[in-house]
């Protein structure tokens, strides 16, 4: 399953979020929506919200979340590495 990160350099809340992905061998493309108003936007229409990070995988989303909440949602949903 595809793994998209939607992010902003700045944020913290991201580079946990990326860090915690990569450092279990998780797959991902990050979407930095700081530099692309166009997947800003894209961002908006799939979480019906403006804050990042978003983690969506396939139809699932997660939306302004904290590593546990990730951990949480891979785990629910049978994402793996």
């Amino acid at each position: 399953m595809k793994l998209k990160l939607y992010s902003r350099e700045w944020c913290s809340w991201c580079i946990d979020a990326k860090d915690y992905l990569s450092e279990r061998g998780y797959k991902f493309i990050e979407i930095d929506v700081g530099e692309d108003r166009q997947a800003y936007q894209e961002m908006r229409e799939v979480s019906d919200q403006t804050y990042v990070p978003t983690f969506v995988a396939g139809d699932k989303v997660l939306a302004n979340f904290d590593t546990d909440q990730l951990e949480r949602f891979l785990r629910e949903h049978q994402i793996h590495p």
